[in-house]
């Protein structure tokens, strides 16, 4: 989802850790190593990785572009190729046929038929084109805090994963629990309390 929609969703992170020196050459770096690669007409069904927020199709982390005033901005892109499961059975279907009147009998083996399914999606991937969603971020690296324009659970995991691969930082997402650890400075004692809250059921 992106900072510009009509609708947004995000969710809010603390970076735990800082680069000791040239931040933007760094995370230029992190950026580059981790850009997205392009799977059309590739026989892969997802790839996930960064790219520019003001041109997400043609990446480019030259010089301070993703450098705003006192935020990095940039966005990470994940595409993926998606089979509808009836075109799938359609082209197994079809396959199937082939190969039973190639071969004269009248069933065919599991393996067979799941081999014939195999070389369908291999194919169908190779064909499809992938379908892009990107979800723009905001790190404000004083603060150590990062907006990430998504509330997807999926889309938030990969975001993790693929920041702490990048940057070497570890970014803890923000909710009350994580709020009060993190910046109510809290005792032992009183976190020892925090982590035995069960979260209170509403009912009318």
């Amino acid at each position: 989802m992106g900072f510009l929609s009509s609708t947004v969703s995000m969710a809010r992170y603390k970076i735990d850790g800082k680069f000791e020196e040239q931040i933007l050459e760094t995370v230029a770096e992190g950026l580059k190593k981790n850009m997205i690669s392009e799977i059309d007409g590739k026989p892969v069904d997802k790839a996930v990785g960064w790219t520019s927020f003001e041109k997400p199709f043609k990446p480019d982390f030259e010089g301070s572009s993703f450098s705003i005033g006192a935020y990095l901005i940039f966005s990470m892109r994940m595409d993926k190729k998606i089979i509808p499961p009836k075109i799938i059975k359609k082209h197994v279907a079809v396959e199937s046929a082939k190969l039973l009147a190639a071969s004269g009998r009248d069933y065919l083996s599991k393996n067979e038929k799941t081999a014939i399914k195999d070389r369908v999606i291999n194919a169908l991937i190779l064909r499809i084109p992938a379908t892009p969603n990107i979800y723009d971020i905001f790190w404000n690296y004083e603060d150590a805090e990062i907006w990430f324009f998504s509330s997807l659970k999926s889309a938030n995991e990969e975001f993790e994963t693929l920041f702490a691969r990048s940057f070497n930082l570890t970014p803890i997402r923000l909710f009350p629990y994580t709020m009060a650890e993190l910046t109510a400075g809290l005792t032992n004692a009183q976190r020892d309390a925090l982590s035995n809250i069960s979260s209170t059921k509403f009912a009318k």
